[in-house]
Formats: C-alpha cells, sequence, structure tokens
C-alpha cells in the first residue's frame, strides 16, 4: 500500500554557531540588522548637516560628499529592501506547499483508517504534523521579515528627505557662491587694481586733451586774422596816431 508517499521539504534555514543559541526566526533575522548599510542610514539620519556644513572648509565639497554618500546608501538600502522582498516571496511558496502537503497528508491520514490501517494514519498524522510545524515557524519568519521591511522602508523615506534636504542646500550653497563672486566682481571694479589702472588711463588721456587743446590755441596766435581783428588793430593805430599828431602840435606850440 503506497498511502504515505510525500515527503516534508527541507528547512530553509540553518541555524548557524554564531545565533543557535537565539529561536530560528530570531537568528535569521539577526544578521540584517548588523550589516554597514543600518550603521549609515543612521548615522545620515540622525546627521546635522547645519552643523557638518559650519565646519567644513570647503561647504561646497562636503555637500557633495554628504549627496554621493546619500545617494550610494540609498541605493544600498533599496537593494537590501530587495533581496528582502524576494526572500519574503520565497518563503510565501514555500508556506503555499506545506498548506497543500498538510492537507495531502490529511487525505492519506483518513485513506488508511478507513483502510483499517491506523498505524498508518498514525504515520500520516505525524507528517502532517512536522509539516504544521514548519508552516508556524515559516509564518513566524515571514513576519519579522515583514517588520525588517517596514523599518527599510521608513530609512528609505527618511534618507529621501535628508536626500532633498542635502540637494536644497547644494543649491543654497551654489547660489551664494554665485552671489559672492558676483559681489568680489563688483568690488574689484570698483576698488581694484583695473579701476586703478582705469583711472591712470583716463588721467593720461585727459593730460593729452590738454595738452592737444593747448597746442590748437597756440596755432591759432599765428594764424590769419579776422575781419574784426583787423578793423579793432586799424582803429588802435588810428588812435595811437591821432594822440601822435596832437602831442606834436603841443610841442610846436611851447617852441614858438
Amino acid at each position: 500500500m503506497d498511502i504515505i508517499e510525500a515527503q516534508v521539504p527541507a528547512r530553509r534555514l540553518i541555524v548557524q554557531p554564531a545565533t543557535a543559541d537565539l529561536p530560528r526566526p530570531l537568528a535569521a533575522l539577526s544578521n540584517w540588522f548588523s550589516g554597514p548599510v543600518f550603521s549609515r542610514t543612521r548615522d545620515i539620519v540622525a546627521a546635522n548637516m547645519t552643523e557638518m556644513l559650519d565646519r567644513s572648509e570647503d561647504p561646497a565639497r562636503m555637500i557633495r560628499m554628504i549627496i554621493l554618500e546619500m545617494e550610494e546608501t540609498l541605493v544600498e538600502v533599496r537593494a537590501s529592501a530587495a533581496r528582502l522582498i524576494a526572500d519574503s516571496k520565497d518563503l510565501q511558496r514555500q508556506l503555499v506547499r506545506l498548506d497543500q502537503l498538510q492537507a495531502n497528508w490529511t487525505d492519506k491520514a483518513e485513506l488508511a483508517l478507513s483502510k483499517g490501517r491506523e498505524d498508518l494514519a498514525k504515520a500520516a498524522l505525524t507528517e502532517r504534523q512536522s509539516a504544521e510545524d514548519m508552516a508556524a515557524e515559516l509564518r513566524a519568519e515571514m513576519a519579522g521579515l515583514d517588520e525588517t521591511l517596514k523599518g527599510y522602508e521608513a530609512d528609505i523615506a527618511k534618507l529621501q528627505g535628508k536626500l532633498r534636504e542635502a540637494r536644497a542646500r547644494q543649491n543654497s550653497i551654489a547660489n551664494r557662491y554665485e552671489s559672492a563672486v558676483a559681489r568680489a566682481k563688483a568690488r574689484e571694479a570698483t576698488y581694484g587694481m583695473r579701476t586703478e589702472e582705469a583711472f591712470s588711463r583716463f588721467e593720461l588721456l585727459e593730460r593729452r586733451a590738454d595738452f592737444a587743446e593747448g597746442r590748437a590755441d597756440a596755432l591759432g596766435l599765428t594764424g590769419p586774422k579776422s575781419l574784426e581783428e583787423e578793423i579793432a588793430e586799424l582803429k588802435a593805430a588810428e588812435k595811437v596816431d591821432a594822440e601822435l599828431e596832437a602831442l606834436k602840435a603841443a610841442l610846436a606850440a611851447r617852441t614858438n
């Protein structure tokens, strides 16, 4: 009689010596919380970005490093969450098989009992109990994985918030840097060496203009006289001649 055929699937998780003293679901989960990703995530979430930037000699470089670290950590956390989801789906498939196995052993136990084989019925029920125990253990493990996945989701949300904050700070720092550069150029234009050189050139040009104007005035002195100037000179000469004639007449009267 080939009633008892099905076999209980091999247990998926193997208890390691380092966690052998823990319950199996807790032992399976303990390694999830000991990796570097969780430490980095906690450090980033707890970090005071303002204080870090205030203490940095190069805030722009510091914020780039912070953003890079956040992006890398976010990728790692998402990858870990994806692996956890895959493990959870695998456990779910195993649970489905175990539930089917329990039903199968129940049917076999009923068949054996109907044929008067109580011994085979007991054996089938024993196998069904083993499958049931494994299913309960896997369900407990799945509950732990679900809690861990919720922690990942919370960490991802916090990291995304911190990343948005860091990128906003980066834009702010970039704007402040551009503003500072513009102010520095304006100050240099007002007080810098270039301005002094420009004003020196202006003064040189002014001196050259003064020289050119003076030269033009000097050339004007030896140039041809205008009509008004010639008439004025004639009037002046006529007056001098009249005074000269009057002086001659006065001298002649005295001698007579």
